[in-house]
């Protein structure tokens, strides 16, 4: 059975305690390994503030964890069965960013996401976030400019890449309307 979170603030700061603690790390070393303010930090950890794409990018990487295996953390055990209506959303408070995970389990090595950004809007994560899985970003709707280390990528509907060697990337909508995309990866 699938539990879903009503404040995902809450439940982000559950896991980053959880997972600070059963590495016996205090904060400045999350901060240290992670690139996030110890400020920054403990507000997330006592859920007094909501985490942009980027900064939960980096404290899963200090964790050794992909982004969807944090959250998955956080959103609770999944069944092999996961109904539309039990999919959890994550929102970035900044750049409104909102991430929908289809499927996700441990014991599974392929996850599926459908991610819609706003128009107008950009967010860069860092080369991090792509270690040890190799990913596929099929564009849904809108448009999509994807710069992927030196190499820039200018998508339209339907269009398919399979992302390269791990490197920082800038996704951007520069279009007039939010543009939806999915991304399936696998753990290597």
């Amino acid at each position: 059975m699938t539990t879903i979170v009503d404040d995902p603030s809450v439940a982000i700061a559950r896991v980053l305690r959880q997972e600070r603690s059963a590495r016996g790390w205090s904060l400045a070393d999350l901060a240290e390994r992670s690139g996030v303010a110890k400020a920054t930090l403990s507000k997330i950890e006592r859920a007094e503030t909501s985490p942009t794409a980027v900064i939960l990018v980096r404290i899963a990487g200090a964790f050794d964890l992909t982004l969807a295996g944090f959250l998955l953390r956080a959103e609770g055990d999944r069944d092999r069965l996961c109904r539309a209506a039990d999919q959890p959303v994550w929102r970035d408070p900044e750049t409104g960013y909102r991430r929908r995970q289809i499927f996700s389990r441990p014991d599974h090595p392929v996850e599926i996401v459908e991610v819609e950004l706003p128009a107008g809007r950009r967010v860069t994560l860092p080369a991090s976030s792509y270690a040890r899985i190799r990913q596929v970003l099929w564009l849904r709707s809108g448009r999509l400019v994807l710069e992927e280390g030196a190499d820039r990528h200018e998508l339209s509907p339907g269009d398919c890449l399979g992302f390269g060697p791990p490197a920082e990337v800038v996704f951007e909508n520069p279009g007039p309307d939010p543009c939806t995309y999915v991304v399936a990866l696998a753990r290597e």
